[in-house]
């Protein structure tokens, strides 16, 4: 179905190949999941799939790719449109009409399908991805997970032979992406649909492939840095191996010497039946030290949309030296907590004060003088020629470009992005971008971080420099406000969990909290229930074996 042919390629200006001498086949009907390090050349092959590269990117493609018959290189995105649905990470950038059924039926309209076939295709569609319900709402009044499904359906809609997916779960909550990996489950199942689909959070995703693709990483600039070395594709066990990046209870399998290496909890349960009954949980998290006066106090805080209340009576507090996670379903109101705490929304009633002082009524630019926030969307930070230059624009917004709190050098080499210190901000990867952002907000030194989603794009290994970051700037005093999806990173970095479901707070907790719900609770947690761990960490420390290398 899909073949590469010693395929290299290279953005426009870039000084090394984005992808070099791949050579990849992926067969019809296969669901394959397109893994690597964060900027190794995932994003940049799934678009020759379609030929958005070369055709929207520019550069320079060698050797030979063809697809369902078709050669994307000659015949463009418009030709394979039929062959290859494409649904990209971001799933409201890419639609253009406001209703869920408008918006499946747009691209059949465009291509002239006759009615009485367009709204049979439609229809066929909707009831796929249960989406009948939904046919007639705003497309701005779902959720995540529900968007999500409509970007599917309207790629599905030209009964494509192949469907590609760029990270599709990476702003879903547990329970939405878990539908949307059900639906591409049974649509690769009932449909012989060959789907194709990068993501990092393997956790979700490895009980539903058959074929594990690897990209080796290499040093260089562009939206993907470079495949440089042999690309890995087999059966998911073979590969994972193989491979370092890997989630938690892959990680303990390989650490433990299970064979067959387990995919799912149910897999691995067979393996934990000869645990200790109970045992107490590692100590991960030291008292920091600092004030127990909150840094930051949110104080029965409500707020509305067209008088529909998004939060109501909403009160936590994030201490110096304290990294709180909040968490919760799409649409919880996490986003919009995080908005009014900085300024960008207006509350109907209640308190908020950093360090003892009132937030209410001041502008943004004045909150963010001593609060870094970073948004979902890394590309609404970024507007500077280099990726140095966005810290220096910064430091020169508020006025310490000759007295810098900390050294921008120093700052891109903790983050990784010292060797692209000179590239072009939004010719990065996701995950490269987001960690230039992260830097824009924190070369200031602020007292309060506030970051909603900053892991996503990021893979295993670039998590762990992040709480390592963190960690660091906990030690310093640094209070953290982390909105994630990611209940792995939370059981690894958080030192108290705030849950927010339906704009209340229904938890706030040590991070012991998560083991209680099927929904949020970390693997290490499903797999060893009632004892109270939630990292590879606690189980190693409590079965007495050498911990991971």
């Amino acid at each position: 179905m899909i073949h590469f042919d010693h395929v290299t390629y290279t953005y426009p200006d870039a000084s090394r190949s984005a992808l070099a001498d791949l050579t990849l086949d992926i067969a019809e009907g296969e669901f394959a999941l397109v893994m690597g390090s964060s900027g190794a050349g995932k994003s940049t092959l799934l678009r020759c799939i379609n030929g958005l590269v070369p055709h929207f990117t520019g550069g320079a493609l060698g050797g030979r790719i063809t697809v369902a018959g078709h050669d994307p290189v000659k015949e463009g995105p418009q030709a394979l449109s039929r062959a290859v649905g494409f649904v990209f990470q971001d799933p409201e950038a890419q639609f253009v009409l406001d209703r869920v059924e408008d918006e499946i039926a747009f691209a059949l309209e465009n291509a002239a399908v006759p009615p009485a076939e367009m709204r049979m295709r439609v229809e066929e569609v909707l009831h796929l991805l249960d989406l009948a319900s939904l046919r007639d709402r705003p497309l701005d009044t779902l959720s995540g997970g529900e968007k999500q499904r409509v970007a599917i359906a309207a790629a599905l809609a030209f009964r494509p032979q192949v469907l590609v997916l760029d990270e599709p779960t990476s702003q879903l909550d547990p329970q939405s992406a878990e539908d949307v990996l059900s639906a591409l489950t049974r649509l690769n199942v009932d449909l012989g649909l060959t789907v194709v689909l990068a993501e990092h959070r393997l956790e979700r995703v490895l009980p539903h492939i058959d074929r594990l693709i690897y990209l080796p990483n290499g040093p260089s600039v562009g939206p993907s840095a470079g495949v440089n070395g042999h690309v890995l594709s087999g059966p998911p066990r073979q590969i994972l191996r193989q491979v370092d990046l890997t989630p938690p209870l892959v990680t303990l399998g390989k650490t433990l010497g299970w064979d067959p290496l387990p995919l799912t909890i149910k897999e691995g349960r067979a393996f934990t039946r000869e645990a200790p009954p109970l045992a107490q949980k590692t100590t991960r998290q030291p008292d920091s030290g600092h004030s127990a006066d909150p840094l930051l106090r949110v104080e029965r805080l409500s707020f509305a949309y067209n008088g529909a209340f998004t939060l109501s009576d909403v009160s936590l507090s994030v201490n110096e030296g304290e990294l709180v996670a909040l968490m919760g379903r799409n649409g919880s109101g996490k986003t919009t907590l995080l908005k009014c705490i900085v300024g960008l929304l207006r509350p109907r009633q209640g308190g908020i004060t950093l360090a003892g002082e009132s937030l209410i009524g001041q502008e943004t630019a004045q909150i963010c003088q001593h609060v870094g926030y970073l948004p979902q969307e890394p590309d609404d930070l970024l507007f500077a020629d280099t990726v140095a230059d966005e810290l220096a624009v910064t430091l020169r917004y508020h006025e310490l470009l000759d007295r810098p709190p900390v050294s921008p050098d120093r700052l891109l080499a903790r983050l990784g992005l010292d060797d692209v210190a000179a590239a072009y901000p939004r010719d990065l990867s996701v995950g490269q971008r987001q960690r230039v952002a992260l830097g824009a907000v924190t070369v200031t030194h602020p007292r309060l971080l506030i970051l909603d989603e900053p892991t996503r794009g990021l893979d295993y290994r670039a998590k762990q420099a992040l709480v390592q970051l963190l960690r660091e700037w906990q030690a310093e005093g640094v209070g953290v406000l982390l909105v994630t999806h990611d209940v792995e990173l939370v059981a690894q970095a958080a030192d108290r969990v705030v849950i927010l479901s339906q704009g209340e707070v229904i938890a706030d907790d040590e991070p012991e909290v998560l083991t209680a719900s099927p929904l949020f609770a970390p693997q290490v947690a499903r797999l060893f229930p009632g004892r109270g761990w939630l990292v590879v960490e606690d189980a190693l420390a409590n079965l007495d074996v050498p911990p991971v290398p």
